[in-house]
């Protein structure tokens, strides 16, 4: 006897343990088949409607002369008066980069707001660049159109499906390549291309126009601009698209409006100062005319002699003060110059550069302010003026444009005092003059303006030529490291991680499915669910399912034997142990040999049990009878065609001699059974006649085992009893149909005692939940006579 040694009232462990999950899922094998192949089946499918998507990676190097780096060949010659500086921050190239206002440019000069696709397979295919017509509007398309174009000749076409801002139209044109059409959009032209071939004849091609803004939003949101290093200047920009082609259009013409962008922006101080240079230029070259025809008139009309030969000594001290004086006045009319520049002009212009005022603090504070003054511009321009950044630069050239007038007054001050000291200077040079004609002093003072104007005259000339030079040989802002490039396969759909994908999904789901399943089964599952019972465990019979076909209409076969002698399978082998431990229970002399078999559930297999014990115990050589004790539905006696006459017919009287309802065997092969016969209308009250006493002690003494199919504890009192004449109660319980919690009761039942020698038949377990660890088992059905549906072993 093989008993249960754990604790009384030990509750059973509902963890599934990792080497019990093969045997939930192995005998499923066909959810995961399934699951897999629609898995699968879908991701191939997703593959083949989505287009491939390409990569391509360009590197750009921006310039950064603030980090140091002398400049080479003409540029360094012009250094010197301040051209081609510039300090550029990376942080705003990297946004001015990613911008809409460069990318709208972009769209616009390719065309991006345009496409032509056709359909190859489940995939639509974009014909960048390679369309076989090319569509054109007379005139703007302000709203986004579609339509299908089909080329049905070399020269004709048809158009169809036509969509405007997504509302169809109901319009169909045809017509000949060049035509022009007249719709609801506005007028069309079709042009064929040299694309053209015959391997577009009968081809729809889709036509979409979209706004420009709409696809300028798109690219902007699929550019990536990135820093290459923290401490370098070099952007990597990269782009996904379904056109190798048109991705590396767009980085290329994307840095190629960068530098237009950027040298424009850079010209306009070189603009500004050409442009006071030339009003300078005029303003002199008139004012030196004057001056030229005041001497030439006034030595005419005069006829002066050499006033310098004269008084050679003190014009040698004079010639000292009129350098002096031609450098200070020089330095204040371009002074006072500036400082009528710098009220003339708002916070959004820039102020002349290289005026040479003599100033290297005024100069330099000029230049800070120009610098300011377009990045102010550049970022008002892609932003607002409500941008925090330019709110900033604008106070900052406000303080900025202060200092610079509060330093050129200081300047023109200053100026007027050293030209008033350098007058003095020369009055009293002059005064020694006084002997000399008053038309020498006169001739002395225009030459002096003479000189002033052309010198003044010459530099401004000088620098005209210089910024002409700078804006013809004004570089690019960028270098590019690496041209746009990236690899011939596909980055995206990545086909491999997919399928993967989907092969996990097809695994998992129906893996979670089950395990879901079986945490929520509140049912016994196998052997480990009675752990907690100390009721005496005598076997543990697998689910046997014999699948037969139904041919003709026929049903299978459910009440099975599936005890055979010399079989060696495996649903054999767990009868022969069940025999082998009723064996050890009951007692060698006979005296408890008639066992009663029940279960709390209808649908347990206490037949099954009972005749395929019976007949295992028949095959050892051992007399045994199964009595059909189940008066209400008669399950045993359909194992030998449910006989008319039984059990039932010789309690009532209606049969007098017990072997004539027994039936048996000739070949003694299988046990002897004695069916009900007749079904009773009162089962109950047959039962305690004491006829039944006298069939059992009868068959007692004849058999050697007596084995008694019951109907189940909890629904009728026909096994109470029977039990009571009976020597030992077996209990099925059946795996998958008795709940867990029942089995409190069961342990309820055999502490009380209230049923005979008690053990239990573990029936129908699946996998792992036995000791076999194979799926087998048999499987019956019938509608128990109580209204229970139920099959079992």
């Amino acid at each position: 006897m093989i008993e249960n040694k754990n604790a009384v009232g030990k509750p059973a462990d509902d963890f599934i343990r990792i080497q019990d999950l093969g045997s939930m899922f192995v005998p499923r094998w066909r959810w995961f088949a399934l699951s897999l192949a629609v898995a699968l089946s879908a991701a191939a499918l997703y593959l083949l409607r989505t287009p491939a998507i390409y990569t391509r990676h360009a590197a750009i190097l921006v310039k950064d002369d603030s980090k140091g780096g002398a400049t080479s060949g003409s540029m360094g010659e012009f250094a010197d008066f301040g051209l081609f500086k510039s300090n550029t921050n990376i942080n705003n190239e990297l946004l001015t980069l990613a911008s809409p206002t460069l990318m709208t440019e972009v769209v616009k000069r390719l065309g991006l707001d345009e496409t032509y696709t056709v359909r190859r397979g489940l995939r639509r295919v974009e014909l960048y660049r390679s369309a076989p017509v090319a569509v054109r509007f007379c005139g703007k398309a302000e709203r986004p159109v579609a339509f299908d174009l089909e080329l049905t000749s070399r020269n004709d076409f048809l158009l169809s499906g036509f969509k405007v801002e997504g509302e169809e139209t109901g319009e169909t044109f045809s017509g000949k390549t060049g035509d022009t059409l007249r719709t609801s959009v506005g007028t069309l032209l079709i042009d064929a291309t040299p694309y053209a071939t015959d391997d577009f004849m009968g081809t729809s091609i889709h036509y979409g126009k979209q706004s420009v803004q709409a696809v300028t939003d798109y690219y902007t949101g699929a550019l990536r601009a990135e820093l290459g290093n923290e401490d370098a200047t070099i952007i990597n920009l990269s782009i996904d698209d379904s056109s190798v082609w048109k991705a590396e259009d767009i980085l290329n013409t994307l840095i190629e409006v960068y530098n237009e962008y950027w040298i424009r922006d850079k010209n306009q101080i070189a603009v500004s100062t050409s442009q006071f240079i030339g009003d300078r230029l005029g303003v002199i070259e008139n004012e030196l005319g004057h001056v030229d025809a005041n001497i030439a008139g006034y030595k005419s009309e005069h006829l002066l002699p050499d006033v310098q030969a004269a008084s050679s000594l003190y014009l040698m001290q004079s010639a000292e003060n009129k350098k002096e004086l031609l450098a200070l006045n020089n330095q204040l009319s371009t002074a006072r110059y500036i400082r009528g520049e710098l009220n003339g002009k708002g916070l959004t212009q820039l102020l002349p550069a290289n005026s040479d005022i003599g100033n290297s603090h005024i100069e330099s504070l000029i230049g800070e302010y120009n610098a300011q003054v377009l990045e102010r511009n550049r970022l008002a321009a892609n932003s607002s003026e409500k941008n925090p950044l330019v709110v900033d630069l604008t106070a900052s050239l406000r303080n900025l444009h202060h200092t610079v007038v509060q330093s050129v007054d200081n300047l023109i001050v200053s100026l007027d005092t050293q030209l008033q000291s350098v007058r003095r200077r020369e009055a009293a040079t002059t005064g020694q003059l006084a002997s000399n004609p008053d038309q020498a002093r006169y001739l002395l003072s225009v030459e002096r303006q003479q000189k002033v104007k052309e010198q003044l005259y010459l530099y401004l000339l000088q620098k005209r030529e210089e910024n002409e030079l700078s804006q013809a040989f004004t570089a690019y802002n960028t270098r590019i490291i690496t041209a746009p490039r990236g690899s011939l396969l596909p980055t995206a759909p990545r086909k491999f991680n997919i399928l993967l994908a989907a092969f996990a999904v097809g695994l998992l789901l129906p893996a979670v499915l089950i395990f879901m399943k079986e945490n929520m089964n509140t049912k016994v599952r196998g052997r480990k669910d009675l752990e907690g019972v100390t009721v005496p465990f005598i076997g543990e019979i697998p689910l046997f399912v014999r699948r037969q076909k139904k041919w003709f209409g026929k049903a299978p076969e459910t009440n099975t034997i599936v005890v055979k002698e010399g079989s060696r399978d495996i649903i054999n082998e767990a009868f022969r142990v069940l025999r082998t431990n009723l064996e050890f229970m009951t007692d060698k002399g006979g005296r408890s040999n008639v066992i009663v078999f029940t279960s709390f559930n209808p649908g347990s297999g206490k037949s099954f049990l009972a005749m395929n014990i019976s007949v295992s115990l028949a095959i050892k050589g051992k007399k045994v009878l199964v009595v059909d004790g189940d008066l209400r539905h008669a399950s045993a006696s359909a194992y030998i065609g449910s006989p008319k006459v039984g059990l039932s017919d010789y309690l009532n009287g209606r049969v007098a001699h017990l072997d004539n309802i027994i039936v048996k065997d000739p070949e003694r092969k299988l046990p002897d059974v004695l069916p009900v016969g007749t079904i009773p209308p009162n089962p109950t009250e047959l039962l305690f006649d004491e006829r039944l006493r006298q069939v059992i002690d009868t068959v007692r003494t004849q058999y050697d085992y007596v084995l008694i199919d019951c109907p189940p504890v909890e629904l009728v009192a026909d096994t109470q009893i029977i039990e009571q004449l009976a020597d030992r109660t077996v209990f099925v319980v059946r795996a998958g149909l008795l709940e867990r919690s029942m089995l409190a009761e069961l342990e309820n039942i055999y502490s009380e005692k209230k049923y005979k020698n008690m053990s239990m038949i573990l029936n129908a377990t699946i996998g792992g939940g036995g000791r076999y660890g194979y799926s087998y088992g048999y499987r019956y059905g019938y509608h128990y006579g109580y209204g229970y549906h139920y099959g079992s072993n």
